[in-house]
C-alpha cells in the first residue's frame, strides 16, 4: 500500500458492488476500508474485534438485538467485539470501516455476502 494521500470520494467512485470493502489504508493492525452499502446485511459477530462505522453519505440503520442505531452523514458508532447486529440501508450509504486487519466482513455468519478484502485500483 502506498503512503500517499487517498481521497475517499475517488476511493469510493471506483467501486461498483455494495457490501465489498476495499482497504483504503492500514494503520498498526487495523484496516481503514471505504465500502458502499444498501439493503439487508447478514446478522453477525465479531468475536475478537469492535467495528467502527463512520457514514460519510446516506443514512445507515445497524440493528441491534435490543435496538436500533441510526447513522447520517459524519456519525460514528462502535458495534463492541461480540455483539450481534446487522446493518441495513434503504438507499446507497457510502462509509468507513475500522476494523482488526483479517476481519471477514460477515463475521462468523459466512454465507454469499462474504466477500474478500479487495485492494483499491
Amino acid at each position: 500500500m502506498s503512503d500517499d494521500v487517498r481521497s475517499t470520494t475517488d476511493a469510493l467512485a471506483a467501486i461498483t458492488e455494495h457490501w465489498a470493502p476495499h482497504r483504503l489504508a492500514t494503520v498498526n493492525d487495523h484496516d481503514v476500508k471505504v465500502v458502499k452499502l444498501q439493503g439487508e446485511f447478514v446478522w453477525h459477530t465479531h468475536p475478537d474485534t469492535d467495528e467502527l462505522f463512520l457514514v460519510l453519505d446516506g443514512r445507515l440503520t445497524i440493528e441491534l438485538r435490543d435496538r436500533d442505531v441510526v447513522l447520517g452523514p459524519q456519525d460514528v458508532f462502535v458495534v463492541p467485539r461480540g455483539v450481534e447486529h446487522r446493518p441495513r440501508a434503504e438507499e446507497e450509504v457510502h462509509a468507513v470501516l475500522l476494523e482488526r486487519a483479517g476481519t471477514v466482513n460477515t463475521g462468523d455468519a459466512g454465507g454469499p455476502l462474504t466477500s474478500p478484502l479487495r485492494e483499491l485500483p
